[in-house]
């Protein structure tokens, strides 16, 4: 009778024990970084009366498994505002990573993202004030449009939309490079030449990834059958927005 509630209690701490193990090995084999790579950017929505009438910082804590997916995510640093910091978490957990793969092997991630919420940037004051923002008018496209001889063509033009804002009142270039295969089909999307802004980067590598090419077949392009890697660029400058 004396021995079952000591038994007991012995196997509940062991269990706690155990359970404590395997959660502080889960974080010691996760890889942990300071600058998340996106593959789908996270885009809270937000307006003037969420940020009671100023720019608002949040840092948030990442989880995501191996594939990308994002599990958890947590406020590390808050806006000050309860609901404020609930869309930032919701706009996390719809989003991606990029998996981090070592030896082979794809690990759990997890790190830190910040966040700069700015009333200019709130959705009624976009509507109020028609701002302008930049599309894909990248080199190959522009040529494209203007029927220069290009490397190759763009089905259709890839969606893509950069607030002024986001320039934070400096030019911009983006390069990029891709595989195509013989269908035009796009993947391994690379920037080779950041532009100093996360978000700007992010959106450019979202809007090619959902585009699709066609390559011309001639003596230089027999490699049309196997996949090859094509590049372009885009310029944002900053006073020629519309």
């Amino acid at each position: 009778m004396i021995c079952m509630p000591f038994s007991s209690s012995f196997a509940a701490k062991h269990d706690k024990s155990l359970q404590l193990d395997i959660q502080k090995s889960a974080s010691e084999s996760a890889h942990l970084t300071t600058r998340l790579q996106w593959t789908k950017y996270p885009h809270p929505n937000y307006k003037t009366s969420d940020l009671q009438d100023q720019d608002r910082v949040a840092i948030i804590r990442v989880y995501a498994d191996p594939a990308g997916k994002i599990t958890r995510a947590e406020v590390k640093e808050t806006t000050g505002i309860s609901n404020l910091d609930q869309k930032l978490v919701d706009a996390v957990m719809q989003a991606r990573v990029k998996p981090y793969v070592k030896n082979g092997e794809a690990k759990a991630t997890i790190g830190y993202q910040t966040f700069t919420l700015k009333l200019s940037d709130a959705e009624d004051q976009h509507a109020a004030n028609s701002q302008c923002t930049y599309h894909f008018d990248s080199k190959v496209w522009l040529k494209q449009q203007d029927d220069k001889s290009v490397p190759f063509q763009y089905v259709n033009q890839p969606q893509l939309s950069v607030p002024r804002e986001a320039l934070k009142y400096a030019d911009r270039t983006v390069k990029f490079k891709f595989k195509v295969n013989k269908n035009g089909d796009i993947s391994h999307v690379k920037v080779t030449k950041h532009s100093g802004v996360n978000e700007i980067d992010q959106r450019v590598v979202e809007a090619v990834e959902h585009s699709k090419v066609q390559v011309k077949r001639t003596y230089k392009t027999l490699w049309i059958y196997k996949k090859s890697t094509l590049s372009d660029q885009i310029n944002f400058p900053v006073n020629q927005c519309r």
